[in-house]
């Protein structure tokens, strides 16, 4: 009767453990956007500032990927070294973070839009068919034709800060952003000159 009972109140904790993961506190979840991550990014995810990623509409898998490698866990480097990311995520928990990525997933987002006529063209060609000369694969190949991304590993880029996605591809190349799988990102970047990086963040920009 004792192993019995012990039995059920195990099943019965686990479950509501499962429950618990199943429902990430979206509430905490906003307040925390309203009074921590609204500086940056506003408490809609909507973003005024180039410097500072829209989140709004961006794969919780994403998001929550970027939340838990910009913080240092068991004393080890965080895996996207960012000093004010890293300060901002100190306090938070995987729950935490869980919830604050289904929160920005959730919010709409107020996309961006291709601003430079001139390289118009050049940024097509470089996100639908890459730099055959170079090695550079299509951006459409993991982030979609339309930009939407696929989820976890490659974040959507339709509307998004073109000035933003510039400055992550030179991040990548110059090795100051490594948190790319099997080292994608940093060895597309290496091959790509500043003129096309700014092209292709442009054209992205407007992708819908």
């Amino acid at each position: 009767m004792i192993k019995r009972s012990l039995l059920l109140s195990l099943l019965l904790v686990a479950g509501s453990l499962q429950a618990q993961d199943q429902a990430p506190d979206l509430a905490k979840a906003k307040q925390t956007a309203e009074t921590i991550c609204a500086g940056c990014h506003m408490a809609d995810g909507n973003s005024q500032l180039p410097a500072n990623p829209k989140l709004a509409g961006q794969h919780s898998e994403y998001l929550f990927k970027q939340l838990q490698e910009f913080k240092s866990w068991d004393g080890k480097p965080p895996a996207r070294e960012n000093a004010v990311m890293g300060a901002m995520v100190a306090g938070l928990d995987v729950a935490d973070m869980k919830a604050l990525a289904e929160y920005f997933s959730s919010q709409t987002l107020q996309p961006e839009a291709a601003k430079n006529l001139d390289t118009l063209n050049a940024g097509q060609h470089i996100w639908r068919a890459g730099i055959a000369s170079k090695g550079v694969p299509a951006c459409a190949a993991c982030h979609g034709p339309a930009g939407a991304g696929l989820p976890a590993q490659y974040p959507a880029l339709a509307g998004q800060f073109a000035d933003y996605t510039e400055a992550q591809l030179k991040n990548f190349r110059d090795g100051a952003r490594a948190n790319d799988p099997n080292s994608m990102m940093r060895m597309i970047a290496l091959k790509m000159t500043d003129k096309e990086m700014k092209a292709v963040a442009d054209y992205a920009a407007g992708l819908r």
